[in-house]
């Protein structure tokens, strides 16, 4: 028998508020029961959530040791290495020193040995230009023994260098027409030299030429040879010998028959010998010549001569008879009218001077070569 039925049969009736009461506070119960093991449930997730953050954490905290420990590895490592970098730099900076003054005492060695290869072009310079001269026949030259006269043609040319002096800023060079003259103004200390309202004291020195050179040119030129030049490969070597050899053989390109012929496919250049003169003296004067090749090149034709330098002669210093060398020239007025000055100076007997033959001044600042003839003394060594 239920409750209800009981206290009914017991005489007790419920009030109906009571029994909405009583249901309302086992939902209630009902309700916290639910969030009671909501919030269990909710505390196991967070339970286990820490667990795995716990992991992830150890595991973050030893992959962070160990990127300290590879970082202190990587920082001994970088300073070892900076170090021995910085060795090498102090070794390569005292490479890079030593070395700059080896340059340095090289270039000066270098300005030394200019100095003194300018000094020797200036005592053995020989003027490129040859003065044009009348040459008549003077001899025949003997022959060797078996030498075809036809074959070359030959010439002997003397060079003979004349003496000369290099004149620098400040100087002059006066020649006398008496020796006696020069041999008066040497003998003095100094000359006064009145220049329009001022003076001057120029002293006089004597002239010590640089050494000078003389040699035979001997040149002979082939009647029966000649060179060619600009002959490009452009066919296998034995080919285009054998073109070149055929081409210089046709008469009617003005060649004639080849006794040989060389050529040379890396430079593209050489040299022709026919049987009969008159050929290559034609070719020459002509300077090119056309050569079948499959198609028609232009090759340079040039003489083949040969020469030697004989008999060669340093002279030694010489010293002008008439010359006096005027050093202390002071700039007192333009370079015409200080020359004229000098000039008038030096023709005054009362200055112990004579009739000048010829007189140059060298303004400061410029020098000049001064060549001289054949009637000086050779200076004793």
């Amino acid at each position: 028998m239920s409750d209800t039925a009981e206290n009914r049969a017991n005489g007790e009736l419920l009030n109906p508020d009571e029994d909405s009461t009583m249901n309302a506070a086992a939902a209630e119960l009902k309700k916290y029961k639910a969030l009671i093991e909501s919030a269990d449930m909710e505390r196991s997730r967070l339970l286990l959530e820490k667990a795995e953050a716990e992991t992830e954490k150890k595991k973050a905290e030893a992959e962070l040791q160990s990127f300290m420990d590879t970082e202190d590895s990587i920082t001994d490592q970088y300073n070892k290495d900076l170090l021995e970098v910085q060795e090498e730099k102090k070794s390569v900076d005292q490479v890079n020193q030593n070395l700059k003054r080896e340059l340095h005492d090289l270039q000066k060695k270098l300005q030394v040995k200019r100095a003194e290869s300018d000094s020797l072009q200036r005592k053995f310079k020989i003027e490129a230009e040859i003065p044009v001269k009348t040459v008549k026949f003077a001899r025949v030259l003997e022959r060797e023994e078996g030498e075809e006269a036809d074959d070359q043609v030959e010439s002997v040319f003397t060079v003979t260098q004349r003496p000369s002096f290099v004149l620098k800023g400040g100087q002059a060079v006066i020649t006398f027409e008496e020796e006696k003259v020069a041999e008066q103004i040497l003998r003095l200390a100094k000359c006064s030299v009145t220049c329009d309202k001022s003076k001057m004291d120029v002293k006089p020195y004597s002239l010590t030429l640089d050494p000078s050179v003389k040699f035979e040119v001997h040149i002979q030129v082939s009647k029966k040879s000649i060179k060619f030049c600009n002959a490009p490969p452009t066919l296998p070597e034995e080919r285009m010998r054998d073109r070149l050899e055929l081409s210089f053989s046709r008469v009617s390109r003005g060649g004639g028959e080849v006794d040989k012929l060389e050529y040379d496919k890396h430079t593209g250049t050489g040299r022709v010998t026919f049987l009969n003169t008159g050929v290559a003296e034609n070719l020459v004067h002509r300077g090119k010549f056309c050569v079948d090749t499959g198609s028609d090149v232009l090759v340079d034709v040039l003489p083949l001569y040969e020469y030697q330098l004989r008999k060669f002669q340093v002279r030694t210093r010489g010293v002008p008879n008439r010359t006096v060398l005027l050093g202390g020239i002071q700039a007192l007025m333009d370079e015409e009218d200080l020359q004229d000055h000098l000039e008038i100076h030096f023709q005054k007997p009362s200055n112990y001077g004579g009739e000048v033959e010829n007189i140059k001044y060298v303004p400061d600042g410029t020098q000049l070569t001064a060549f001289f003839s054949e009637d000086i003394t050779e200076k004793e060594q």
